[in-house]
């Protein structure tokens, strides 16, 4: 949610109820207490941790990524994705997107929202509370279980996805991000504390960056270097509207079309 502040005031203003549908967000809504929107404190919340898979090179040497295809980067270890999003869950830059869309959602504090790598992707996310609890939505990893939640909400319907045997749960692991592994992550956390312009300068940086790769133009170590050097070239101002969104979408995108030239 690139323009998050521009979107909730809009919903808020309407008075729209928003309905997260990617799994994550979706694992968090429901694991929310009612009047959530009015702040996380105010609700006993200490922190909103989204789980990561870690993507197909969670365990390659940081020393390979030059070596890395696009076939490679698209090949994701539990989801079927387009290629776009399989080279973002590649670089962690999706849960960095993830990161930012959570914030706006949830009316979070940037401090309030923690990432780590769960690779079985059967914990979709959790909420934390201030009292020692924590909440987690659990689940296969397929989509139509969010897809279902949202569409029937409040009720549940059937959604067509086999129940998990807990008996056989007896490998759910839990790491920390590598964030000298995976700097992209890193960028999105520094995108969400600018905020005004930063997030969206991230993405469509990102978006070059990443069709640049699956072009052949650069290397997927390169990825996030492109979007480091065209975040800091770039200076954060303030979002008003949607013709703020897209001029500064079009600005990051020259840049980052010049850094590859």
């Amino acid at each position: 949610m690139i323009a998050g502040e521009v979107f909730v005031a809009e919903a808020r203003r309407n008075q729209a109820q928003i309905l997260p549908v990617d799994s994550e967000h979706n694992a968090i809504f429901q694991a929310l207490p009612p009047g959530f929107e009015e702040g996380l404190d105010a609700v006993g919340v200490e922190k909103i941790i989204l789980t990561a898979s870690g993507g197909p090179f969670r365990e390659l040497p940081s020393g390979r990524f030059s070596e890395v295809t696009p076939d490679q980067a698209c090949d994701h270890p539990n989801w079927r994705m387009g290629r776009k999003i399989s080279v973002d869950s590649a670089t962690l830059m999706n849960k960095g997107l993830e990161v930012i869309e959570a914030r706006w959602l949830f009316n979070a504090d940037p401090e309030q929202i923690e990432v780590v790598v769960h690779p079985q992707s059967i914990v979709h996310s959790m909420v934390a509370y201030r009292d020692g609890s924590i909440l987690a939505q659990l689940g296969s990893p397929d989509m139509r279980t969010p897809i279902a939640h949202a569409l029937a909400w409040p009720r549940r319907i059937e959604a067509g996805v086999k129940r998990l045997n807990l008996a056989q749960m007896n490998d759910l692991s839990f790491e920390k991000p590598d964030l000298n592994r995976f700097p992209c992550l890193e960028l999105a956390f520094e995108a969400m504390r600018s905020g005004a312009s930063a997030p969206i300068t991230l993405n469509a940086a990102n978006e070059v960056a990443v069709a640049a790769f699956l072009d052949g133009r650069i290397g997927f170590d390169r990825i996030p270097r492109l979007v480091g050097d065209v975040m800091e070239r770039t200076a954060v101002t303030s979002v008003q509207n949607l013709d703020d969104v897209l001029e500064h979408d079009q600005q990051a995108r020259r840049a980052a079309t010049e850094w590859i030239a």
